[in-house]
């Protein structure tokens, strides 16, 4: 590559090992990212291995230059829905990375990613030169420290810090027990800062989650980029072939994480419904105990709140279209895409001011209506306008598709991603590996 054109190593389509712990998108926003970002990058013509453990990604078909491949390194899937903290069979194990996953989760801890990382540098040192560089999926785990070693630049996506779970999972706790077992639960936040503190290509989704890793987790500010992700623009879209239902409101979240705030919500409700009907449906697995079923019952809200699990895409569009107002009422978000794919759709949003959701939802009033977080009257009081307000519901929605379409696509996400791969590959650790080899890129 020595006197290569730059801008013939510009254009030239890169070869990307994508990594990701956790991939399946029910699981969350992980698994979102990674399906949505390796489909763009390979229309833009780039080749992505995504190499993943169970739950393995879901990834879609592509049509164009570049490609898509799954590789599945498994793990002993000690977490799987139908059998969650399993004890393994003494056939399953084929080494001591699985020996350490089952002794941590025996112990209380979490252990994928921590023994993912280490599994993947073992993948990745068998394969030298397949790869131009390496995107790890916030596994930050001590395995993928060193990878330049190998010839593997490496560029990191934090989508927030999860040292921010653990701040508000440990203030809801009650007991003096799940206290203890919360800090070991989370023990792994600290061999992240460890490794967020050596990594020199950094990206996150916003300035907000900027702003946290570089307070919690020690990363030197020039390191982290900010590339905001979005909604698939092409689904994610209004249409006038599917009925809005009255008095419905539509939620994506997670009942009983408490970072997600689905308990104001669901409180706020029970304040919409003493002055006009509403109704709930929400995209989660329903919990038939905790604060969120506990304020259900309590405020005898079980005939107006719908649970919702496995639905296909066109499904979860529809609902969304179906809907008179959609909601996001986290505490935190490092993004939020329910907030963007909710606007890409023409729905009108009531959002709350936590973390980076006001980088998305847009200025109160003008494409969205803005409450602070955990205030359930302050949501209620938004909820309220826009039930009764269809003007105000028809320009909030109009606003917020338009402010999608100019920030927020995952065409432009994998742009800018491919931008920080170029610099990654040509400066720092990706540059020494490079001359390493042999050769270096020109970028």
């Amino acid at each position: 590559m020595t006197g290569q054109p730059p801008s013939t190593a510009a254009r030239r389509p890169l070869r990307i090992a994508l990594l990701t712990y956790r991939g399946d998108p029910f699981c969350g926003g992980q698994g979102v990212y990674v399906r949505h970002l390796s489909r763009e990058l390979a229309r833009l013509g780039h080749h992505v291995d995504v190499i993943g453990a169970q739950p393995f990604p879901v990834l879609d078909e592509v049509e164009g230059p570049g490609s898509v491949r799954l590789v599945e390194l498994p793990s002993l899937d000690l977490y799987r829905a139908d059998d969650p903290f399993r004890t393994p069979r003494a056939a399953e194990f084929r080494g001591p990375v699985d020996l350490l996953e089952v002794a941590t989760m025996w112990t209380g801890g979490f252990p994928e990613p921590l023994t993912f990382s280490l599994r993947a540098r073992h993948y990745l040192a068998l394969h030298k030169g397949r790869y131009d560089v390496v995107h790890d999926n916030q596994t930050l785990g001590y395995g993928l420290l060193g990878l330049a070693r190998h010839g593997f630049p490496l560029v990191t996506t934090i989508h927030h810090p999860v040292t921010v779970d653990r701040r508000l999972e440990l203030e809801a706790a009650t007991t003096r027990l799940k206290r203890l077992s919360l800090r070991r639960w989370y023990a792994f936040t600290r061999m992240q800062r460890r490794v967020t503190a050596r990594l020199e290509h950094i990206i996150t989704v916003s300035g907000s989650s900027k702003a946290e890793i570089t307070a919690q987790l020690g990363a030197a500010p020039g390191a982290v980029s900010v590339v905001p992700i979005g909604a698939d623009t092409r689904l994610w879209s209004p249409s006038e072939a599917v009925a809005v239902v009255p008095g419905r409101i539509v939620a994506t979240s997670s009942a009983d994480v408490p970072l997600k705030g689905l308990v104001h919500l669901v409180e706020a409700l029970a304040k919409v419904r003493t002055e006009r009907d509403a109704h709930l449906v929400v995209v989660c697995k329903k919990q038939g105990t905790g604060p969120v079923a506990d304020a259900v019952r309590r405020f005898g809200l079980e005939p107006y709140i719908d649970f919702r699990t496995g639905l296909t895409d066109q499904e979860l569009v529809d609902l969304y279209r179906s809907a008179e107002v959609a909601c996001v009422p986290s505490l935190y978000e490092g993004f939020s895409l329910p907030a963007a794919e909710a606007m890409a759709t023409g729905t009108p949003l009531v959002a709350t001011t936590g973390g980076a959701i006001p980088e998305v939802a847009g200025p109160d009033g003008e494409t969205c209506l803005a409450v602070p977080p955990g205030d359930a009257g302050a949501l209620a009081q938004a909820l309220g306008r826009l039930l009764d307000g269809p003007e105000l519901r028809a320009r909030l929605g109009a606003a917020g598709r338009e402010r999608v379409l100019a920030r927020f696509t995952w065409e432009r996400a994998a742009e800018l991603t491919v931008d920080r791969y170029r610099a990654a590959i040509a400066t720092g650790a990706g540059q020494r590996a490079r001359s390493g080899a042999g050769w270096r890129y020109v970028a």
